[in-house]
């Protein structure tokens, strides 16, 4: 992957971030290893997460409908991840489709090497449970399409984009689903046939449930300086275009086990340079992570305000045949 910065910067400005960062200080006044301000925003049904790191703002928009499964996983539901880089983030950025133009190739492959370092943070790493996603085998399972937007980008897309999806997965509620047996059987998905009925109930008639997640994934971007011997941790958009290269450690913010690396650009990094870049990942994550459990504890506050001061009439429930995708 490339830098996720199309920032053009001259060697001046270049050498002054770089000797700023020996001397352990920054153009905005932060440390080598401190983050920028995060700040947590939930729609109140669960759909959409929208974080802010600075004044990189990343949303993502978790939606579930039930399909049939893959031949090769019956039991086992799908999460599909999307990333969107508009102009409306960055002049970098061009306009995808219409009149105006397409995406650059650039573009299209910073996009999606995002798609895949996430994918191997949430899903790829275990974090989310695919196999409770299931309602009937071989027949009904839900599916999760995380569409991530980048808002405004300045610097560090990578760690944004993994906090959002993560927040946006955690803050999620699925309907309840219902089996009527037509044919025999006692309505569980043990007992299920291919005859009897799925019917979604709105969550005005049944609590919705949340995902199950074993574990919290986290990941902590590093910029490069110096062949390595100088980091910064969470970089701008300008000192990400001064660096050398980036280095970006995922972990489960539970027990610190590594779930992905991603080294961009740049030279090698020795044994001791990369286990400093872990120590310091471990330690950043449990403060991320702090702060992101206490947002969605806030968050379920408010989402079980909002639910008691509800007093309109319920909506019904629907067949699968009636409605298949949930907002």
């Amino acid at each position: 992957m490339q830098k996720d910065s199309d920032v053009f910067i001259s060697n001046n400005d270049r050498d002054f971030i770089v000797k700023a960062l020996i001397d352990e200080c920054r153009l905005d006044g932060r440390k080598p290893y401190d983050f920028r301000k995060i700040g947590f925003k939930f729609s109140l049904d669960g759909s959409t997460a929208t974080i802010s790191l600075g004044n990189t703002r990343v949303m993502t928009v978790v939606t579930a409908s039930l399909e049939a499964p893959s031949v090769g996983r019956p039991m086992e539901g799908m999460a599909r991840f999307n990333v969107e880089l508009s102009p409306m983030a960055s002049p970098a950025f061009e306009p995808y489709g219409g009149g105006l133009g397409f995406g650059s190739r650039r573009q299209a492959d910073i996009s999606n090497e995002i798609v895949r370092v996430v994918e191997r943070v949430v899903k790829d790493s275990g974090a989310l449970d695919l196999e409770s996603l299931c309602v009937v085998s071989g027949r009904s399972v839900w599916i999760l399409r995380i569409d991530i937007h980048v808002l405004n980008h300045d610097g560090n897309l990578i760690d944004a984009c993994v906090l959002s999806a993560v927040a946006a997965l955690r803050s999620f509620r699925r309907p309840d689903v219902e089996i009527r047996p037509m044919g025999g059987g006692d309505g569980s998905a043990a007992t299920a046939s291919s005859n009897d009925e799925i019917i979604i109930h709105s969550p005005e008639v049944r609590e919705p449930h949340p995902l199950t997640m074993h574990h919290l994934p986290m990941s902590i971007t590093f910029a490069l300086y110096e062949d390595g011997n100088v980091v910064a941790v969470d970089p701008s958009v300008r000192e990400s275009a001064a660096a050398a290269g980036s280095c970006t450690v995922a972990m489960n913010a539970t027990s610190h086990d590594v779930c992905a690396i991603q080294k961009v650009e740049g030279g090698g990094l020795t044994a001791a340079q990369f286990g400093r870049c872990v120590r310091l990942a471990a330690a950043k994550i449990d403060a991320v992570a702090e702060q992101l459990m206490e947002a969605l504890a806030q968050h379920e506050v408010a989402r079980v305000q909002a639910r008691v001061r509800r007093h309109r009439a319920p909506t019904p429930s629907v067949t699968i045949s009636e409605a298949l995708v949930v907002p």
